[in-house]
């Protein structure tokens, strides 16, 4: 009993390590945590040196988390610079489709393709001491400078505007106007939002801290508020 009990913890453990995930036990409801840290890897491989968090690892845990007869929600913790556009929000359009109560919480800060994970939630939070970074879709590498590319680039940023406006309070134009701010960093276009900010401009729904994340969650989960 001794050496399952041992063995079940290595295994969370290793979990925690390998995926940044975990089930909880011992509080309230069982949840699930997931933890999306520095940049979101797609299909590219990035750098060992860099922190990253792997699409395709996050992909089937939440099918995994929608599909458990014992997980009643949803915990998803961002502090990440953002990364690859698809998968951002190829995880994004899974958690807002999920029928489960889930709460999202920045930390640090939930930049670039990050807003549309924070928002993508039933419920989102901020920390007082956190920031989001909103910018156009931006692309390393070569680029064609021909009109095709430019179209593009402009229809991944409305389907990526469209899905905030969608996930938040925010008005679309109120967005764009953000994307658009020429005043505020110095190297890009784009804005950068306290955490007090983005709650004021719509995009997230509450500033709080983590016991008002977890009161949130297990209230969603005992009202049966998965809407």
């Amino acid at each position: 009993m001794e050496n399952e009990e041992k063995s079940k913890e290595q295994n969370e453990q290793e979990k925690i390590k390998e995926l940044g995930a975990v089930e909880t036990v011992g509080g309230r409801h069982k949840i699930f945590c997931l933890t999306v840290i520095g940049e979101i890897e797609g299909h590219s491989i990035l750098p060992e040196q860099s922190k990253s968090t792997k699409y395709e690892h996050i992909l089937p845990q939440l099918v995994a988390v929608e599909e458990s007869n014992q997980i009643e929600g949803l915990l998803v913790i961002l502090n990440t610079i953002g990364g690859d556009v698809e998968a951002g929000l190829a995880i994004a359009e899974l958690i807002s489709g999920m029928k489960k109560p889930s709460v999202s919480f920045v930390l640090g800060g939930g930049h670039s393709i990050g807003v549309p994970l924070a928002v993508s939630a039933k419920h989102s939070f901020i920390a007082p001491s956190a920031t989001m970074t909103i910018h156009p879709v931006r692309t390393n590498g070569l680029v064609i400078g021909v009109p095709q590319m430019m179209n593009h680039f402009t229809r991944m940023q409305e389907r990526i505007t469209d899905f905030v406006v969608k996930n938040s309070k925010i008005e679309k134009e109120k967005f764009r106007e953000l994307l658009m701010n020429t005043g505020e960093l110095v190297t890009d276009v784009g804005s950068v939002l306290s955490g007090q900010a983005a709650v004021d401009t719509g995009l997230i729904d509450s500033l709080g801290s983590l016991s008002d994340v977890m009161d949130c969650l297990y209230g969603m989960i005992e009202n049966g508020n998965s809407t």
